[in-house]
């Protein structure tokens, strides 16, 4: 599952997602891609299982990018435990995602199978989402 290697602080704010993607909005390596329409916090394991998802779909064939990557920490406290004593550690790892933000890129395979490849990303992640084709220059 993808993680930093280390980071600056163990521990991060909640933070709120506001706005619209600025970077990652285009499309940069693929032919088609898979485009986020809402904002929320995507975890690593949810990156995982779409990617997953999508490369079996494809038969290992054609060429898979993640644009995004989980760098944001989450604290969590034990269950049953009281108020106080502090933040929790780190359990997992997100990434806040904004509206507009290409999630993920494809190429080598027919639009077609691309397109079944990315609802079956899309299924796995907690945004709606939408299939985004390179225009033909």
């Amino acid at each position: 599952m993808l993680q930093p290697m280390r980071t600056k602080f163990r521990k991060a704010h909640k933070g709120r997602i506001k706005g619209a993607a600025t970077s990652g909005a285009t499309l940069s390596f693929g032919q088609f891609g898979l485009k986020a329409m809402e904002p929320d916090r995507l975890t690593a394991r949810q990156i995982e299982a779409a990617r997953r998802a999508m490369t079996r779909h494809m038969k290992r064939a054609g060429r898979v990018w993640i644009r995004i990557f989980p760098d944001v920490p989450v604290s969590k406290k034990p269950l049953e435990v009281r108020m106080g004593s502090g933040k929790g550690t780190p359990e997992l790892w997100v990434v806040r995602v904004k509206p507009g933000r290409v999630l993920f890129e494809i190429d080598g395979v027919p639009v077609q199978t691309a397109r079944e490849a990315l609802d079956l990303a899309a299924a796995k992640l907690p945004i709606k989402t939408r299939f985004v084709e390179r225009i033909a220059e």
